[in-house]
């Protein structure tokens, strides 16, 4: 697999570009020439395999499916469980940074509980199958999740993530309730019932979802066409190195809060593990089809849909450039009891800032759990 993958980037058909200045029209040709290089000539697989190798790793069969998953017990026995889900176009290498962090808080300056940590790759992620069936939305993978954690013997435990893990999650809380001691989420993935039984929108609340509006009219032909046409699609990213790396790249510039610097901002090492995982399992094809079954078998929140388990939003400034829901909009659907602005971070926010990140999950579980004792 790697040797074509060596082949296939050298013979890479560059395209004729329209003109105009770097990274207008998606991701840059010299940028990506760059990377595709130094992915042929200098990136170091197997090294990177031993590190991912040094986190415990396993995969359970769920429901007839393969699923992978990082299961790291705290070195500060008993550790609070966490089960912890990444989203597109990650995988779960975005989340490991926070494991050292978790698990041995004192050693790391984290002021809190340490963890038992769970972070399973999303169905068709990497090493984690995907049904063959229609469906496979947030509502079934929680289901899943809820299987696994007790399946490790774990009977109540926290749960969170970014992206599409914060779906994941809010459906954990909604569905089993019982299950969940707290939900952390970086992002805000579901959006409130809004309705004739609804309060009005407060002015901030209208800005909020005027501000999403523009957004996504520029930024959301990729979910358009991964929500309507995944499998066209798939055809070139499963054979192209190249148009992979780029459609990955370019969300990873877009989302992080990498100031459009994506040299600068992320080791290219790290990005090309995430862009290798990938390609070596075949998976991008599986991973778009989230956005497919996710409009068309997702979840409709109702007016008594509210996830009353006590929930924590980290806010990070650069999430999707979407704009930061205010505060009243996220209590239509969740017991907030921890809110935060970050000062930095975006997307891939267990990378771009783990400690800041890690200490807010920490400090969130120590208040909970205290106010259950």
């Amino acid at each position: 697999m790697l040797t074509d993958l060596r082949a296939r980037i050298r013979n890479t058909r560059w395209p004729a570009l329209a003109p105009g200045a770097p990274w207008e029209h998606g991701v840059d040709e010299d940028y990506l020439r760059r990377l595709l290089d130094y992915w042929v000539e200098e990136f170091d697989w197997r090294a990177r395999e031993r590190e991912l190798n040094g986190f415990a790793q396993f995969r359970a069969e769920l429901d007839g499916v393969m699923v992978h998953f990082v299961h790291e017990r705290s070195r500060r026995r008993p550790g609070i469980p966490l089960i912890l889900t990444n989203g597109w176009p990650s995988n779960f290498v975005e989340l490991l940074p926070l494991v050292p962090l978790l698990t041995d808080p004192d050693t790391h300056g984290i002021d809190g509980p340490a963890f038992d940590l769970v972070i399973p790759s999303l169905p068709g992620y990497g090493f984690s199958e995907r049904p063959a069936t229609v469906g496979v939305n947030y509502r079934y993978v929680a289901g899943l999740w809820q299987r696994l954690m007790q399946g490790l013997g774990y009977a109540r435990y926290g749960a969170g993530g970014g992206d599409f893990g914060a779906g994941v999650a809010t459906l954990m809380a909604l569905d089993q309730p019982q299950r969940l001691i707290g939900l952390h989420l970086s992002n805000l993935e579901l959006s409130p019932y809004v309705g004739p039984e609804s309060r009005p929108l407060s002015s901030d609340e209208d800005s909020y979802l005027h501000h999403s509006d523009r957004f996504w009219q520029t930024e959301g032909g990729y979910k358009q066409i991964q929500a309507t046409k995944p499998q066209t699609l798939a055809y070139a990213l499963n054979d192209s190195p190249a148009g992979l790396a780029a459609w990955i790249l370019d969300k990873w510039r877009s989302w992080a809060d990498s100031g459009g610097d994506l040299d600068g901002y992320f080791a290219p090492d790290l990005l090309l593990t995430v862009v290798t995982l990938y390609w070596v399992t075949q998976t991008m094809p599986t991973s778009i089809l989230d956005y497919f079954d996710n409009r068309w078998h997702g979840v409709e929140l109702g007016p008594d849909d509210f996830v009353h388990v006590p929930t924590a939003i980290a806010l990070f400034p650069q999430f999707v450039s979407e704009g930061d829901p205010p505060r009243e909009w996220v209590e239509r659907l969740y017991n907030v009891r921890q809110w935060t602005p970050m000062p930095s971070g975006g997307h891939f926010a267990p990378i771009e800032q783990p400690e800041c990140l890690a200490q807010d999950i920490a400090s969130f579980f120590s208040r909970i759990t205290e106010d259950e004792r």
